[in-house]
């Protein structure tokens, strides 16, 4: 894909997320892996729903600005997935209300936040780790996600928010917005007095790829 086309999908895709409410104000960063190994981030400050295509952070793996606007201060931990994940083609992170609700109460499973209860949180999502709260933009975060990289495509920053990886970034939008749906659930059904019937370790490994 072209990159002025990659840029434009991504400022659509935000306006999108922004317009129903997975972000408000300047919360919530995108980024993509382009062709030439370089990335493009959303800048510092940036409101989703009002991105620029030109004015697009390109950074390097390093972190070296190549062009644009000054990056999100959570680029640190973009590029840090992209460094333990060769197959990742973008990061999304989203301040979505359940999701950040989620992440706020005690008790949760470090290991997997959510105990599978449809078939689409374990095809798409399973299993989401509960990473420790750390100030926004902390160095440790970033060193925290990449040694946790290979064990799962998404992550849930404590008291923060969702962090998901994807093939492209209309993927990793797909699985931020399942994710979102899932927490959502969660509530809902803590409101109803029957409990909860989650799917079995049967039902679970008869949804797994075959390895």
């Amino acid at each position: 894909m072209a990159e002025l086309h990659i840029r434009e999908h991504m400022v659509a895709l935000g306006a999108s997320l922004f317009a129903r409410g997975y972000s408000a104000g300047s919360g919530g960063n995108l980024s993509v892996r382009l062709d030439d190994g370089t990335f493009l981030t959303t800048p510092t400050n940036s409101c989703l729903g009002r991105l620029d295509a030109g004015r697009l952070s390109r950074i390097r793996l390093d972190g070296a600005l190549v062009s644009g606007d000054s990056p999100t201060k959570e680029s640190a931990f973009h590029l840090a997935l992209y460094r333990a994940k060769p197959d990742c083609g973008a990061v999304v992170h989203l301040h979505s209300t359940y999701a950040v609700a989620l992440s706020c109460l005690l008790g949760l499973d470090e290991q997997d936040v959510i105990r599978p209860f449809t078939p689409y949180y374990v095809m798409k999502i399973a299993p989401l780790p509960l990473l420790p709260y750390f100030k926004p933009g902390s160095p440790k975060l970033a060193e925290l996600l990449e040694a946790k990289a290979p064990t799962a495509k998404c992550f849930l920053l404590a008291n923060h928010g969702p962090v998901v990886t994807g093939k492209n970034l209309e993927d990793a939008v797909n699985v931020a917005e399942e994710l979102e749906e899932t927490a959502r659930l969660v509530f809902l059904l803590h409101q109803g007095q029957g409990g909860v019937r989650h799917l079995s370790g049967a039902e679970i490994r008869e949804l797994l790829p075959i390895h």
